[in-house]
């Protein structure tokens, strides 16, 4: 019983990118949802970095407040 290959002879067509839409079509799926991970991250990391750091000490004069103060 010898058993006969039916993929003996492949085309090489259907491992090139542009011709095989399902191949294609994953990979750029997956290329895809990487870059907008990878830009959503690193805006997050940006934003992080550059994040409010609390409230500063400001020296306002005294007859510029609320209830101002005069000589």
């Amino acid at each position: 019983m010898s058993q006969h290959n039916v993929h003996e002879f492949e085309n090489p067509l259907e491992k090139d990118f542009k011709h095989n839409w399902v191949n294609s079509s994953t990979f750029l799926f997956y290329l895809t949802v990487f870059c907008v991970t990878a830009f959503v991250l690193g805006g997050c990391y940006g934003l992080y970095t550059h994040r409010y750091k609390g409230k500063p000490k400001v020296n306002v004069q005294e007859s510029t407040q609320y209830t101002p103060k005069y000589k």
